[in-house]
């Protein structure tokens, strides 16, 4: 067993991460206590579970890490890399103050974007998710890896793209997928089998260029594409115009009398650059709950 304390320079709203991290069924969350439980890969078959509990305040965030196994300094090194605790909340605080999303701002200092645990994770999840509505789309990821991941200590880790290169269509079919969708699944996980896609060396190009590359895929389009930039990769400047979620946000904050269009939106959103990730997890959050 290891431990580690971080301390942080700058703000983290850690309770607001664990609030949306307790969306997902799949995801091993007390609130009150205020502690996450994170399943990290290190290599397919080298699971770890890290537990984080935050200490501090979001104007003074301090956390414990702990541990069962060694790799201490690698695992807290992916911790700090999925919550992004190297962005400096405080100045892109300050950069929003000079927009007209500055009263969400002020309202939601120190705002994070929390990755999800895995690139691959978080192109099955996001691919799962697309054109459902939220319940939904949970109930199928979590069906999805009841059944085809494992569960080590009450941690759900997600399936490795050979085992789901290898369901059959029809297995995913009785879980409620469409016949599409699952063969979205299947198909890309079987592209990454044969190393026509790799999810590494994409995520090391830039956002222009993993959209054009993963847009090309079937099952995947702009949405898709921006979120698994997003959650996936943690990119800063990414703005998901077509997201109801966002339009209904932007309606809503701007007393508009209808949802306003994507390339409206996208014309705003030139005010928020480089930002703009950090707008549209604040325009989210103002809807949530």
């Amino acid at each position: 067993m290891w431990k580690e304390i971080i301390t942080l320079d700058g703000m983290f709203d850690f309770d607001y991460s664990l609030s949306r991290l307790s969306f997902d069924p799949l995801i091993k969350v007390n609130q009150q206590d205020r502690t996450v439980y994170v399943p990290v890969k290190l290599m397919e078959e080298d699971k770890h579970i890290v537990k984080i509990q935050a200490l501090g305040t979001t104007e003074r965030p301090k956390f414990a890490l702990e541990g069962e196994n060694e790799e201490q300094e690698t695992l807290v090194h992916k911790i700090k890399e999925i919550f992004q605790w190297d962005k400096p909340l405080e100045a892109i605080q300050h950069h929003f103050q000079k927009t007209e999303l500055a009263p969400l701002f002020r309202k939601y200092p120190g705002t994070p974007i929390v990755k999800d645990f895995g690139y691959y994770e978080a192109l099955m999840k996001t691919i799962i998710h697309q054109q459902l509505n939220m319940k939904f789309a949970y109930t199928l990821s979590t069906r999805f890896v009841q059944k085809y991941g494992e569960e080590v200590d009450g941690v759900w880790f997600y399936p490795s793209p050979d085992v789901v290169a290898d369901i059959p269509y029809e297995d995913l079919r009785e879980l409620q997928f469409s016949q599409r969708k699952a063969e979205y699944i299947i198909d890309t996980s079987r592209a990454i089998v044969e190393g026509k896609l790799n999810l590494n060396e994409l995520a090391s190009k830039s956002d222009d260029e993993v959209i054009q590359s993963l847009v090309k895929i079937r099952g995947i389009g702009h949405w898709t594409a921006e979120n698994w930039l997003l959650f996936g990769v943690g990119r800063n400047n990414l703005l998901p115009a077509a997201d109801i979620g966002i339009q209904n946000a932007l309606k809503k904050f701007l007393h508009l009398e209808s949802k306003p269009h994507k390339d409206d939106i996208y014309k705003m959103g030139e005010a928020w650059s480089p930002y703009r990730s950090y707008a549209s997890i604040v325009l989210w959050r103002s809807i949530e709950g």
